[in-house]
């Protein structure tokens, strides 16, 4: 089943793991958004600086420290999504409060390891 993804703190870089969630969510069919500090392409998905309206989001997954998160709040809350995982870094205490709050299920985990297990 496709989960529309936003990939939070994406970058071109092929050694960050943001980069890394974008190829493997796209190899398994997930349509990805990757939002980055600057703009640029990781394969066929372009990084955008904006805050697209979207739709239809299943997934916020966040590659951005606790403190880079706050200018994203609501436009996360925008989203809507069903979930917002928070990769080994990304934890943040707050956010998952407040996601928990507006029936946001938080996810303190690994995309990759979830897409590699099969959970995601």
């Amino acid at each position: 089943m496709e989960k529309k993804t936003v990939v939070l703190g994406a970058s071109e870089n092929p050694e960050r793991y943001s980069n890394m969630a974008v190829q493997k969510l796209t190899a398994h069919g997930h349509p990805v958004v990757a939002i980055g500090k600057k703009a640029g392409k990781i394969g066929n998905v372009d990084i955008t600086t904006e805050h697209a309206e979207l739709t239809d989001i299943d997934t916020v997954t966040v590659y951005l420290n606790a403190q880079n998160q706050k200018a994203y709040y609501d436009y996360i809350l925008s989203l809507k999504p069903k979930r917002i995982v928070f990769n080994p870094g990304a934890e943040n205490e707050e956010l998952e409060d407040i996601a928990t709050k507006n029936g946001i299920q938080p996810v303190e985990a690994c995309t990759l390891v979830l897409l590699s297990t099969g959970q995601y």
